[in-house]
């Protein structure tokens, strides 16, 4: 029998093993993928699964189960929150990974039916390979859904720049689509 998000997150908050090898099987799967979409490689993604979960053990006490999904979307931003304090602790947000000032083409976006045609892990790896400021912003914005307002604040660096970086991921990611669409 399936223990229901509230008993996972309370057996979890009194320390208990079961539970604790529950939500890590339920969800280390779905939490390795932030992760990647954040380190872009495969170890460094799973050194921070290890440390999400660390993180995420240890704050119990300041979870409050909100309705189905909120233990998940809780989890998930644990995970990204750890993602970026392992970012700015490496100095890779510094501002010339962010903007190496380099002019980009203009590359326009490729169809969202061109891009439907490209197999889903592809799309991840092509993330995955942004320079490290590229993918960050990219992942804040489009797939965490913030404001650049909010991007900035949270990497320290102005709204400016997360736009600038957000147009750059983007024509990289064109570019990258375009020349697989070509090849295949």
């Amino acid at each position: 029998m399936k223990i229901d998000e509230r008993e996972l997150a309370d057996g979890c908050r009194n320390a208990d093993a079961t539970a604790r090898r529950e939500l890590y099987d339920r969800y280390a799967g779905r939490l390795f993928a932030v992760c990647m979409r954040y380190a872009g490689d495969r170890a460094a993604a799973e050194d921070l699964l290890h440390d999400a979960f660390l993180k995420i053990y240890g704050a119990f006490d300041r979870y409050a189960y909100r309705g189905p999904g909120s233990l998940r979307a809780w989890m998930e931003r644990v995970t990204v929150n750890v993602a970026l304090e392992w970012l700015r602790s490496r100095s890779r947000m510094s501002g010339r990974s962010l903007d190496d000032g380099r002019p980009l083409p203009d590359e326009p976006e490729p169809e969202p039916s061109d891009v439907a045609e490209i197999p889903q892990e592809v799309l991840l790896r092509f993330v995955g390979e942004l320079p490290d400021g590229y993918r960050t912003v990219f992942n804040l914005f489009c797939i965490e859904g913030l404001s650049h307002r909010e991007i900035a604040r949270m990497l320290g660096i102005n709204e400016k720049s997360s736009s600038s970086q957000l147009f750059r991921a983007r024509a990289l990611l064109s570019r990258r689509i375009r020349e697989y669409l070509d090849r295949n």
